[in-house]
Protein backbone atom coordinates (compact mmCIF):
# COMPACT_ATOMS: atom_id res chain seq x y z
CA UNK A 1 0.00 0.00 0.00
CA UNK A 2 1.44 3.13 -0.86
CA UNK A 3 -0.25 6.14 0.64
CA UNK A 4 -0.24 9.19 -2.37
CA UNK A 5 -0.53 12.37 -0.34
CA UNK A 6 0.10 13.98 2.81
CA UNK A 7 -2.87 16.36 2.48
CA UNK A 8 -5.85 16.63 -0.15
CA UNK A 9 -6.36 18.83 -2.53
CA UNK A 10 -9.73 20.42 -2.58
CA UNK A 11 -10.05 22.81 -5.91
CA UNK A 12 -12.97 24.83 -6.24
CA UNK A 13 -14.09 25.32 -10.16
CA UNK A 14 -12.19 28.53 -11.15
CA UNK A 15 -11.94 28.28 -14.80
CA UNK A 16 -13.11 31.30 -16.55
CA UNK A 17 -16.79 30.87 -17.56
CA UNK A 18 -16.32 32.99 -20.92
CA UNK A 19 -14.57 30.07 -21.80
CA UNK A 20 -16.72 27.26 -20.84
CA UNK A 21 -19.42 29.19 -22.55
CA UNK A 22 -17.60 29.91 -25.72
CA UNK A 23 -17.44 25.96 -26.19
CA UNK A 24 -20.86 25.56 -25.38
CA UNK A 25 -21.83 28.01 -28.22
CA UNK A 26 -20.00 26.28 -30.55
CA UNK A 27 -21.46 22.63 -30.02
CA UNK A 28 -24.70 21.60 -31.88
CA UNK A 29 -27.17 18.72 -31.05
CA UNK A 30 -29.22 16.59 -32.61
CA UNK A 31 -33.25 17.79 -31.86
CA UNK A 32 -34.48 17.51 -28.24
CA UNK A 33 -30.97 17.10 -26.94
CA UNK A 34 -29.44 19.91 -24.56
CA UNK A 35 -25.32 20.52 -23.60
CA UNK A 36 -24.31 21.70 -20.93
CA UNK A 37 -20.76 21.39 -18.59
CA UNK A 38 -21.05 19.11 -15.40
CA UNK A 39 -17.24 20.41 -14.88
CA UNK A 40 -14.86 22.27 -16.07
CA UNK A 41 -11.31 22.91 -15.28
CA UNK A 42 -10.25 19.37 -15.50
CA UNK A 43 -7.00 19.08 -17.08
CA UNK A 44 -6.93 16.49 -20.08
CA UNK A 45 -10.35 14.42 -19.66
CA UNK A 46 -10.49 10.95 -20.50
CA UNK A 47 -11.96 8.08 -19.31
CA UNK A 48 -14.28 8.72 -16.82
CA UNK A 49 -16.88 6.31 -14.24
CA UNK A 50 -19.20 7.25 -12.20
CA UNK A 51 -19.91 5.23 -8.69
CA UNK A 52 -22.93 4.07 -6.84
CA UNK A 53 -22.78 7.34 -5.36
CA UNK A 54 -23.08 9.30 -8.05
CA UNK A 55 -19.34 10.73 -7.58
CA UNK A 56 -17.72 11.39 -11.17
CA UNK A 57 -13.97 9.83 -11.79
CA UNK A 58 -12.04 10.81 -14.62
CA UNK A 59 -8.48 9.93 -14.97
CA UNK A 60 -6.66 12.10 -17.94
CA UNK A 61 -3.17 11.43 -20.00
CA UNK A 62 -0.61 14.18 -20.28
CA UNK A 63 -1.60 15.40 -17.05
CA UNK A 64 -1.31 12.60 -15.19
CA UNK A 65 -4.49 13.31 -12.61
CA UNK A 66 -7.31 11.29 -11.62
CA UNK A 67 -10.58 13.46 -10.24
CA UNK A 68 -13.16 13.30 -8.36
CA UNK A 69 -16.13 15.61 -9.56
CA UNK A 70 -19.08 15.99 -6.99
CA UNK A 71 -22.53 17.37 -7.97
CA UNK A 72 -23.38 17.77 -3.83
CA UNK A 73 -26.98 18.82 -4.32
CA UNK A 74 -27.46 17.00 -7.89
CA UNK A 75 -28.33 20.02 -9.97
CA UNK A 76 -26.55 18.42 -13.20
CA UNK A 77 -23.46 20.70 -12.25
CA UNK A 78 -20.12 19.35 -10.61
CA UNK A 79 -19.50 21.87 -7.42
CA UNK A 80 -16.10 20.20 -6.04
CA UNK A 81 -13.65 18.87 -7.79
CA UNK A 82 -10.98 16.80 -5.88
CA UNK A 83 -7.21 15.62 -7.30
CA UNK A 84 -7.09 12.05 -5.82
CA UNK A 85 -3.84 10.78 -7.71
CA UNK A 86 -1.03 13.20 -9.51
CA UNK A 87 1.94 12.31 -10.84
CA UNK A 88 1.28 8.97 -12.23
CA UNK A 89 1.61 7.61 -15.83
CA UNK A 90 -0.73 8.48 -18.26
CA UNK A 91 -3.47 7.43 -15.87
CA UNK A 92 -5.80 7.58 -18.78
CA UNK A 93 -8.40 4.41 -18.26
CA UNK A 94 -10.30 3.95 -15.16
CA UNK A 95 -13.14 1.36 -14.06
CA UNK A 96 -15.29 0.86 -11.03
CA UNK A 97 -15.94 -2.37 -9.79
CA UNK A 98 -17.22 -3.23 -5.98
CA UNK A 99 -16.62 0.73 -4.42
CA UNK A 100 -13.03 0.57 -5.49
CA UNK A 101 -11.98 2.42 -7.93
CA UNK A 102 -9.11 0.69 -10.74
CA UNK A 103 -6.68 3.37 -12.93
CA UNK A 104 -4.83 2.04 -15.60
CA UNK A 105 -1.28 3.49 -16.08
CA UNK A 106 0.83 2.59 -19.41
CA UNK A 107 2.49 -0.11 -17.40
CA UNK A 108 0.27 -1.23 -14.23
CA UNK A 109 -2.97 -1.27 -12.93
CA UNK A 110 -3.50 0.36 -9.39
CA UNK A 111 -6.78 0.66 -7.39
CA UNK A 112 -8.04 2.49 -5.08
CA UNK A 113 -10.32 1.00 -2.10
CA UNK A 114 -13.63 1.82 -1.50
CA UNK A 115 -12.70 5.40 -2.83
CA UNK A 116 -15.75 7.59 -2.13
CA UNK A 117 -15.47 6.53 1.39
CA UNK A 118 -11.91 7.39 1.33
CA UNK A 119 -12.00 10.80 -0.65
CA UNK A 120 -9.87 12.79 2.17
CA UNK A 121 -7.14 9.93 2.84
CA UNK A 122 -6.39 8.50 -1.03
CA UNK A 123 -3.97 5.74 -0.85
CA UNK A 124 -3.48 3.08 -3.87
CA UNK A 125 -2.11 -0.26 -3.99
CA UNK A 126 -0.47 -1.76 -7.05
CA UNK A 127 -3.45 -4.13 -8.64
CA UNK A 128 -1.58 -5.50 -11.83
CA UNK A 129 2.17 -4.71 -12.69
CA UNK A 130 2.88 -6.62 -15.93
CA UNK A 131 2.22 -4.51 -18.80
CA UNK A 132 4.53 -3.46 -20.92
CA UNK A 133 5.66 -0.02 -20.49
CA UNK A 134 6.52 1.62 -24.01
CA UNK A 135 4.34 4.90 -23.84
CA UNK A 136 3.30 5.27 -27.56
CA UNK A 137 -0.12 4.05 -27.56
CA UNK A 138 0.23 2.78 -24.74
CA UNK A 139 -2.68 4.79 -22.33
CA UNK A 140 -5.49 2.76 -21.34
CA UNK A 141 -9.05 2.36 -21.37
CA UNK A 142 -10.32 -0.33 -18.96
CA UNK A 143 -14.13 -1.80 -18.93
CA UNK A 144 -15.25 -4.44 -16.33
CA UNK A 145 -17.02 -7.42 -18.18
CA UNK A 146 -20.03 -9.19 -17.20
CA UNK A 147 -18.15 -12.27 -15.72
CA UNK A 148 -16.52 -9.65 -13.58
CA UNK A 149 -12.96 -9.71 -15.26
CA UNK A 150 -11.56 -6.50 -16.38
CA UNK A 151 -10.60 -5.85 -20.21
CA UNK A 152 -7.57 -4.08 -20.65
CA UNK A 153 -5.95 -3.20 -24.01
CA UNK A 154 -1.86 -2.95 -25.24
CA UNK A 155 -1.83 -0.50 -27.79
CA UNK A 156 0.85 -0.97 -30.57
CA UNK A 157 4.41 1.02 -30.08
CA UNK A 158 4.39 2.44 -33.46
CA UNK A 159 2.87 4.02 -36.39
CA UNK A 160 3.23 0.24 -37.99
CA UNK A 161 5.15 -2.93 -36.82
CA UNK A 162 5.64 -6.37 -36.97
CA UNK A 163 3.10 -8.13 -34.79
CA UNK A 164 4.34 -8.78 -31.21
CA UNK A 165 2.13 -11.16 -28.67
CA UNK A 166 2.24 -7.95 -26.12
CA UNK A 167 0.90 -5.75 -28.19
CA UNK A 168 -1.86 -4.85 -30.37
CA UNK A 169 -4.68 -7.15 -28.05
CA UNK A 170 -7.41 -6.69 -25.99
CA UNK A 171 -6.82 -8.70 -22.93
CA UNK A 172 -8.95 -10.15 -19.92
CA UNK A 173 -7.52 -10.23 -16.55
CA UNK A 174 -9.17 -12.09 -14.11
CA UNK A 175 -9.11 -10.54 -10.80
CA UNK A 176 -8.68 -13.06 -8.42
CA UNK A 177 -5.96 -15.07 -10.02
CA UNK A 178 -4.60 -12.32 -11.87
CA UNK A 179 -4.35 -15.17 -15.11
CA UNK A 180 -4.35 -12.85 -18.33
CA UNK A 181 -6.00 -14.50 -22.07
CA UNK A 182 -6.31 -12.88 -25.01
CA UNK A 183 -9.49 -11.70 -26.16
CA UNK A 184 -8.37 -9.92 -29.27
CA UNK A 185 -5.27 -9.87 -32.16
CA UNK A 186 -4.23 -7.47 -34.86
CA UNK A 187 -5.58 -4.59 -32.76
CA UNK A 188 -3.69 -1.26 -33.23
CA UNK A 189 -4.79 1.20 -31.08
CA UNK A 190 -8.37 0.91 -29.05
CA UNK A 191 -8.85 3.59 -26.24
CA UNK A 192 -13.32 2.28 -26.27
CA UNK A 193 -15.09 -0.56 -25.58
CA UNK A 194 -18.06 -1.77 -24.19
CA UNK A 195 -20.14 -4.79 -23.94
CA UNK A 196 -23.61 -4.79 -25.90
CA UNK A 197 -26.08 -4.84 -22.86
CA UNK A 198 -28.22 -7.82 -24.29
CA UNK A 199 -25.85 -10.01 -26.52
CA UNK A 200 -23.17 -9.28 -23.91
CA UNK A 201 -20.60 -9.36 -27.22
CA UNK A 202 -17.67 -6.71 -26.84
CA UNK A 203 -17.49 -3.93 -28.86
CA UNK A 204 -14.35 -1.94 -29.57
CA UNK A 205 -13.14 1.18 -31.87
CA UNK A 206 -9.96 0.96 -33.35
CA UNK A 207 -7.17 3.78 -34.88
CA UNK A 208 -5.84 2.69 -37.99
CA UNK A 209 -2.28 3.34 -39.48
CA UNK A 210 -1.22 6.54 -40.55
CA UNK A 211 1.12 7.99 -43.63
CA UNK A 212 -1.01 5.96 -46.34
CA UNK A 213 -2.81 9.23 -47.26
CA UNK A 214 -5.62 11.53 -45.91
CA UNK A 215 -8.30 8.83 -47.42
CA UNK A 216 -6.85 5.63 -46.00
CA UNK A 217 -7.06 3.03 -43.97
CA UNK A 218 -10.20 3.57 -42.55
CA UNK A 219 -11.06 3.74 -38.79
CA UNK A 220 -13.21 1.24 -37.23
CA UNK A 221 -15.62 -0.32 -35.40
CA UNK A 222 -15.31 -4.01 -34.34
CA UNK A 223 -17.14 -6.13 -32.44
CA UNK A 224 -15.87 -9.80 -30.94
CA UNK A 225 -17.40 -13.15 -31.55
CA UNK A 226 -14.74 -15.60 -30.45
CA UNK A 227 -11.45 -15.25 -28.52
CA UNK A 228 -8.32 -14.41 -29.77
CA UNK A 229 -10.08 -13.27 -33.21
CA UNK A 230 -7.83 -11.09 -35.48
CA UNK A 231 -8.79 -7.77 -36.46
CA UNK A 232 -6.08 -7.38 -39.22
CA UNK A 233 -3.14 -5.36 -38.45
CA UNK A 234 0.09 -4.81 -39.06
CA UNK A 235 -0.99 -7.02 -42.33
CA UNK A 236 -4.72 -5.52 -43.25
CA UNK A 237 -6.41 -2.47 -42.78
CA UNK A 238 -10.70 -2.26 -42.46
CA UNK A 239 -10.55 -5.52 -43.66
CA UNK A 240 -9.62 -4.76 -47.50
CA UNK A 241 -6.35 -2.89 -47.42
CA UNK A 242 -3.15 -5.03 -47.46
CA UNK A 243 -0.26 -3.09 -45.70
CA UNK A 244 2.96 -2.25 -48.47
CA UNK A 245 4.74 -3.34 -45.69
CA UNK A 246 3.61 -6.21 -44.01
CA UNK A 247 0.66 -7.21 -46.27
CA UNK A 248 2.98 -9.32 -48.52
CA UNK A 249 1.46 -12.87 -48.97
CA UNK A 250 -1.40 -12.08 -46.76
CA UNK A 251 -5.28 -13.33 -47.32
CA UNK A 252 -7.97 -10.53 -46.40
CA UNK A 253 -10.43 -13.29 -45.59
CA UNK A 254 -7.99 -14.86 -43.05
CA UNK A 255 -8.82 -11.75 -40.91
CA UNK A 256 -12.12 -10.32 -39.52
CA UNK A 257 -13.95 -7.40 -41.18
CA UNK A 258 -15.14 -4.48 -39.46
CA UNK A 259 -18.34 -3.61 -38.25
CA UNK A 260 -18.03 -0.43 -39.27
CA UNK A 261 -15.55 1.41 -41.36
CA UNK A 262 -15.33 4.92 -40.27
CA UNK A 263 -13.46 7.93 -41.93
CA UNK A 264 -9.63 7.59 -42.06
CA UNK A 265 -8.00 10.20 -39.26
CA UNK A 266 -10.95 10.59 -37.58
CA UNK A 267 -10.28 8.59 -34.29
CA UNK A 268 -12.87 7.23 -32.76
CA UNK A 269 -12.11 6.57 -28.60
CA UNK A 270 -14.53 5.84 -25.91
CA UNK A 271 -17.39 3.88 -27.22
CA UNK A 272 -20.98 3.90 -25.15
CA UNK A 273 -24.10 1.62 -25.18
CA UNK A 274 -26.73 3.73 -23.92
CA UNK A 275 -29.20 1.87 -21.22
CA UNK A 276 -30.79 4.81 -19.66
CA UNK A 277 -34.35 5.95 -19.69
CA UNK A 278 -33.99 10.26 -20.53
CA UNK A 279 -33.26 9.09 -23.87
CA UNK A 280 -35.63 8.31 -26.59
CA UNK A 281 -36.64 4.81 -27.34
CA UNK A 282 -34.68 5.04 -30.56
CA UNK A 283 -31.35 5.55 -28.58
CA UNK A 284 -31.49 2.41 -26.17
CA UNK A 285 -28.57 -0.12 -26.32
CA UNK A 286 -27.28 1.80 -29.42
CA UNK A 287 -23.68 2.68 -29.63
CA UNK A 288 -22.23 6.47 -28.59
CA UNK A 289 -19.43 6.77 -30.55
CA UNK A 290 -16.63 9.57 -29.85
CA UNK A 291 -14.85 10.66 -32.64
CA UNK A 292 -11.29 12.34 -30.89
CA UNK A 293 -10.59 14.02 -34.58
CA UNK A 294 -7.76 14.02 -36.70
CA UNK A 295 -4.28 15.67 -36.58
CA UNK A 296 -2.61 13.61 -39.02
CA UNK A 297 -4.93 15.00 -42.27
CA UNK A 298 -4.66 17.92 -44.66
CA UNK A 299 -8.43 18.53 -43.91
CA UNK A 300 -9.85 17.81 -40.07
CA UNK A 301 -12.21 15.36 -40.03
CA UNK A 302 -13.97 13.76 -36.94
CA UNK A 303 -14.58 16.17 -34.19
CA UNK A 304 -18.08 14.88 -33.13
CA UNK A 305 -20.19 12.34 -31.32
CA UNK A 306 -22.04 9.78 -33.14
CA UNK A 307 -24.59 7.40 -32.66
CA UNK A 308 -24.28 4.03 -34.25
CA UNK A 309 -28.02 2.15 -34.65
CA UNK A 310 -27.24 -1.74 -34.44
CA UNK A 311 -29.77 -4.37 -35.45
CA UNK A 312 -29.09 -7.91 -35.60
CA UNK A 313 -25.13 -7.28 -34.43
CA UNK A 314 -25.00 -4.77 -37.31
CA UNK A 315 -24.71 -1.03 -37.95
CA UNK A 316 -27.47 -0.07 -40.07
CA UNK A 317 -27.14 3.22 -39.63
CA UNK A 318 -24.44 6.23 -38.20
CA UNK A 319 -25.57 9.44 -37.16
CA UNK A 320 -23.89 12.74 -35.88
CA UNK A 321 -25.66 13.42 -32.31
CA UNK A 322 -23.27 16.44 -31.46
CA UNK A 323 -20.98 18.65 -34.10
CA UNK A 324 -18.89 21.77 -33.91
CA UNK A 325 -15.89 20.68 -32.11
CA UNK A 326 -13.94 21.74 -35.11
CA UNK A 327 -15.16 24.53 -37.54
CA UNK A 328 -13.25 26.20 -40.43
CA UNK A 329 -10.15 24.15 -39.47
CA UNK A 330 -10.11 25.53 -36.05
CA UNK A 331 -10.37 23.07 -32.89
CA UNK A 332 -12.15 23.86 -30.14
CA UNK A 333 -12.83 20.55 -28.55
CA UNK A 334 -12.33 17.28 -28.67
CA UNK A 335 -14.42 14.45 -27.31
CA UNK A 336 -13.63 11.50 -25.54
CA UNK A 337 -15.41 9.03 -23.47
CA UNK A 338 -18.94 8.52 -22.04
CA UNK A 339 -20.32 7.62 -18.87
CA UNK A 340 -23.89 7.74 -17.86
CA UNK A 341 -25.65 9.10 -14.96
CA UNK A 342 -28.44 7.61 -12.95
CA UNK A 343 -31.09 10.61 -14.20
CA UNK A 344 -30.01 8.77 -17.85
CA UNK A 345 -28.38 11.51 -18.97
CA UNK A 346 -24.77 11.12 -20.71
CA UNK A 347 -21.53 12.76 -19.95
CA UNK A 348 -18.85 13.32 -22.10
CA UNK A 349 -15.07 14.06 -21.54
CA UNK A 350 -13.26 16.39 -23.58
CA UNK A 351 -9.19 16.83 -23.21
CA UNK A 352 -8.83 19.60 -25.66
CA UNK A 353 -11.35 21.74 -23.78
CA UNK A 354 -10.49 20.83 -20.44
CA UNK A 355 -14.14 19.64 -19.47
CA UNK A 356 -17.01 17.06 -18.95
CA UNK A 357 -20.48 17.81 -20.74
CA UNK A 358 -23.77 16.79 -19.89
CA UNK A 359 -25.60 15.53 -22.59
CA UNK A 360 -29.42 15.75 -21.55
CA UNK A 361 -32.92 15.25 -23.81
CA UNK A 362 -35.59 17.46 -23.52
CA UNK A 363 -38.95 15.88 -23.86
CA UNK A 364 -41.79 17.91 -25.54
Amino acid sequence: MKRLFSTLLLLCFMSSPVMAKNILDKLTAAPGFEISLFADDVENARQIAVSSRGIVYAGSRNAGNVYALIDHNSDGVADKKIVIAEGLNMPSGLAIKDGDLYVGEVHRIIRFKNIDKHLKNPEYEVFYSDLPSERHHGWKFLRFAPNGELIIPVGVPCNICEEDPRFGRIFSLNTDTKEITTLAKGVRNTVGFDFHPSTQMLWFSDNGRDMMGDDIPPDELNRITKEEEHFGFPYVHGGVIVDPEFGEGKNIADYTQPALALGAHVAPLGIHFYTGKQFPDSYKQQLFVAEHGSWNRSKKVGYKVAVATIENAKVTKYTPLITGFMQDETTFGRPVAFAQLNDGSLLVSDDYANVIYRVSYKKN
